[in-house]
């Protein structure tokens, strides 16, 4: 289900790393996020309320800098 909140997430199991782009544009990668984290993300009906409840504030991040929607848009 798209997500008014996260634009595109992708999960890394062998790095358990959970990278995120948000509709704002700010990318950010969030490690050491067990497997089955990401899976119910993956089926979660809310996406961006998973994302808060489970995975903001609970893993280590580092920001990756801004991307600029339009590019993406026209992928």
């Amino acid at each position: 289900m798209p997500s008014s909140v996260i634009r595109r997430w992708d999960y890394d199991e062998t790095a358990r790393r959970l990278d995120l782009l948000f509709v704002s544009g700010k990318r950010y990668s969030y490690y050491e996020v067990p497997p089955e984290v990401a899976a119910a993300m993956r089926v979660a009906a809310s996406k961006g309320s998973y994302f808060n409840e489970n995975i903001r504030d609970h893993f280590a991040f580092s920001r990756r800098g801004a991307t600029n929607i339009d590019d993406i848009a026209a992928e």
